[in-house]
């Protein structure tokens, strides 16, 4: 199992819609960069990401769950790019912030910081028990 990113801007898809979406979650749809791409396409059914509000407060406000592996997008017409489904899991009880990762010196490497337009990235297990702890999570879900 793995640990992720997932940027969404709030106007677009808030966390606030993933939530009612349910436990079948979602598709993670409309990404078209290649890197974030062959991410999703890394993914396997369980694996766990942070939901991160890129406009705005520019936070991780919540925790999805992979419940569908790589498939074809469905608002793509052209067959080239995939996403998976995502399923809401709890939210962080405190947003973290993009400035309060940038300044916590056990999360300097994360990629987060270093490529910040990435919309789906990895994330290590220390930054994801990082960010979890910051946000307020005393028994963060595990991957």
């Amino acid at each position: 199992m793995a640990y992720w990113l997932m940027k969404s801007e709030p106007g677009a898809w808030s966390w606030e819609q993933q939530k009612k979406e349910g436990r079948q979650g979602a598709e993670w749809d409309g990404v078209r960069n290649y890197q974030a791409r062959n991410n999703m396409r890394a993914m396997k059914k369980g694996d766990l990401a942070f939901f991160y509000h890129s406009v705005g407060e520019k936070a991780c406000v919540g925790i999805v769950k992979v419940v569908a592996e790589a498939h074809p997008d469905s608002t793509d017409g052209t067959g080239q790019w995939e996403c998976v489904d995502v399923a809401a899991v709890t939210d962080l009880p405190k947003p973290v912030t993009l400035a309060e990762i940038k300044t916590t010196p056990q999360l300097k490497d994360m990629v987060l910081v270093n490529n910040s337009r990435l919309s789906v990235q990895p994330v290590t297990a220390g930054e994801w028990c990082k960010v979890c702890a910051l946000g307020g999570l005393k028994d963060p879900p595990t991957a």
